[in-house]
């Protein structure tokens, strides 16, 4: 499979590289902030685009990809090119990868970012589906995720707070894509994450603003892996590219730094 890996490097003093892992409808293009950030702090970093998405492989079969399988062997994939294992950072979809990758997979760590909880989806389509009744309908007649975040305001209201202006939404939003159908189906019920299996250190962080997953989720979730979410304020789902990015970017590269990662 060819897969786009978004790469940054400066001098690399760190000893295990990351690897960032994006979420439904997004690409590689998202963590254009922290790329280069954990880039100038000694990281080697990179970032996949799923089979599917940005410039990889597969945007014709997407809506039958699964994320259990097929996003599961794309990080595989390229993990397997890296000289040391990596440190691992899914943001929301991405961090159900991560999950499941790690049941069978080893890494330096995992790091998941407003992720899809371990309990999976299902309260957040009953939530979506409670606010905007159409749109769900359209999406499950039609097979197709992308009618959820089909217009600027969807995309608004699910990823950014109000501190993301219209015109950087509007920016995001072009770049957004169609999502497989499958994973939603994955995710809510069919092949849930199973903590139990995963041996990797674990750091959890929600957004306390996000209105795709809440709070409770995000807790329960660390829970699950015998840790503690930590919850950032003013801070909406897409937290890696919300204004106060750095905050979330920080307390990551602290953690990583408190294990010498």
């Amino acid at each position: 499979m060819q897969l786009e890996v978004i790469s940054h490097f400066e001098t690399v003093t760190r000893p295990n590289p990351i690897l960032f892992v994006h979420g439904a409808w997004h690409g590689a293009w998202c963590w254009e902030n922290f790329l280069p950030y954990f880039a100038e702090r000694g990281y080697a970093s990179y970032a996949v685009s799923l089979r599917g998405h940005g410039a990889s492989e597969g945007r014709q079969g997407i809506r039958w990809h699964s994320a259990t399988h097929d996003y599961v062997a794309d990080l595989a994939q390229v993990a397997g090119t890296l000289d040391k294992p990596p440190i691992l950072i899914g943001h929301s979809m991405g961090g159900y990868v991560v999950q499941k990758y790690l049941e069978t997979h080893s890494a330096a760590a995992g790091i998941l970012l407003a992720t899809i909880p371990a309990s999976g989806i299902f309260n957040f389509v009953m939530r979506y589906a409670s606010r905007h009744p159409s749109k769900f309908l359209k999406s499950l007649l039609l097979l197709n995720p992308w009618h959820m975040v089909e217009t600027p305001s969807l995309t608004h209201e699910a990823f950014f707070s109000p501190k993301v202006t219209a015109e950087e939404n509007l920016r995001h939003f072009a770049r957004l894509q169609s999502e497989s159908f499958k994973m939603v189906l994955e995710t809510m019920f069919l092949d849930l994450p199973r903590p139990e299996k995963v041996n990797a250190p674990m750091l959890v962080l929600g957004a306390a603003n996000d209105n795709v997953f809440s709070i409770d989720e995000q807790q329960s979730t660390a829970r699950a892996y015998v840790t503690e979410a930590e919850i950032f304020p003013d801070i909406a789902h897409d937290m890696m590219l919300e204004p106060d990015w750095r905050q979330v970017a920080d307390r990551i590269l602290n953690w990583l730094q408190e294990r010498e990662l």
